[in-house]
């Protein structure tokens, strides 16, 4: 099951949005709360909506709910974010890839909070992604990983949580070569990629990867 997640932040325009929308096809389109005036800003019309629905007047939910919209209401006082709430859902239902739009801008909080829910164990074996104007984010476990682009297209790699051990490249234009990333200073920030399909190879911890169409 691929899901489509459309959150409340900013839900910008870009080279990776419009890719991402265009390879659409048949997920479920799920909203947090106010994601779903996002999607319909993107022409979409969202199948589930979730979370405190504080974002919406009791009109726009009898709008979507006749539409079709499956409506799944949460309490406002709740440890979970609506975003939270919502990538739960797609683990319990069995999600196998989902790709977040609007996840960040605006806040600074809500933003680093939405990065780090990548980390969250129920999403160890899920392949998920924040998109965002001209960049795209994922959170790479330890494994081998690829990243398609093109030439010149920029990469940063950013350790979460910790440090990044056992990291090898291939395609970008600074190589790393069974090295680590320190948590806290920025030497992975700005690489290059040389080809149109690089590789990453990383032995422990956790890493961020932020590619950015073109250079950043």
């Amino acid at each position: 099951m691929r899901i489509l997640l459309i959150a409340n932040g900013l839900a910008k325009d870009g080279t990776m949005v419009r890719r991402t929308l265009e390879e659409t096809g048949a997920a479920h389109i799920l909203a947090a709360d106010g994601g779903a005036l996002n999607a319909l800003k993107l022409g979409l019309a969202p199948q589930t909506i979730i979370g405190d629905l504080d974002s919406l007047s009791a009109e726009q939910l009898e709008e979507f709910s006749a539409a079709g919209a499956e409506i799944l209401r949460f309490p406002m006082e709740k440890d979970e974010t609506d975003l939270e709430l919502a990538l739960r859902w797609c683990a319990d239902k069995g999600a196998s890839a989902i790709v977040v739009l609007g996840a960040l801008g605006g806040r600074f909080d809500q933003t680093l909070a939405n990065v780090h829910l990548l980390a969250l164990p129920d999403l160890r074996d899920i392949q998920i992604e924040l998109v965002d104007g001209e960049q795209n984010i994922r959170l790479l476990r330890p494994g081998t990983h690829n990243i398609e682009g093109r030439i010149g297209d920029t990469i940063s790699l950013i350790p979460l949580g910790g440090k990044a051990s056992g990291i090898t490249s291939r395609g970008l234009k600074y190589p790393l070569r069974d090295e680590s990333l320190e948590f806290g200073p920025a030497r992975g920030i700005s690489n290059v990629m040389r080809c149109d399909s690089a590789g990453l190879e990383l032995r422990s911890g956790l890493l961020l990867v932020i590619h950015t169409r073109g250079r950043a």
